[in-house]
Parts: C-alpha cells; structure tokens; sequence
C-alpha cells in the first residue's frame, strides 16, 4: 500500500487489507490532525478492500465527524462498493457520486 497527499487529498494505492489497515490508520489519523478542511480519501487506485479495512475507514469516519472534520471517499471502483454492501458498511461512509456524462 502506497500512500500520498495533495492538498486536502489522501490517495490510497494498492491493496487495502488487513495488512495495510495500521499504515493506512496511521497516515489517516495524522492527515486529519493537519487539516482545517474537509478531507477526502481517493480510492481509485484500491484494486480490492476487506472488511478490515472498511472497519478502519467507518471509525476514521466518525473521528472526523467528532473533531469537526468531513471524509468522503472518492472514486470507489465496483470491488469496493460491492464490499460496502456485503459488510454493510456502506451507510458508514460518504461517498463521492461522479458526474452524469451526457
């Protein structure tokens, strides 16, 4: 799992399982620590996500819900989103909706 930042932006890359979720927890936590905005997570790199990791972003979710914070996830791929809904997690998160093209 590759990690980097840009602006209010953490981009996720690679594998996000429970072998990443403490790298993944870590940078997250700091991230909202030094940011007065809004955060998003970009998930458009995340070929697969378990039900580890989702845990690790709901209740990074509700943290910066309490310290004033809004996370949204971002560009979820259709792996992701179907492991939102098997775990039921998916009302824990706000996700990104893209743009209609016309």
């Amino acid at each position: 799992m590759d990690i980097t930042s840009y602006g209010p932006t953490l981009v996720l890359h690679g594998d996000f399982d429970v072998r990443s979720t403490f790298q993944v927890r870590s940078a997250l936590y700091a991230f909202l620590e030094g940011q007065d905005q809004d955060v998003v997570v970009d998930m458009s790199d995340v070929d697969t996500i378990d039900v580890v990791a989702l845990r690790v972003l709901a209740v990074a979710t509700r943290q910066a819900t309490r310290s004033g914070h809004h996370l949204t996830l971002r560009n979820c791929g259709p792996s992701v989103r179907r492991m939102m809904h098997l775990s039921r997690l998916a009302h824990s998160f706000e996700v990104e909706r893209a743009a209609a093209t016309a």
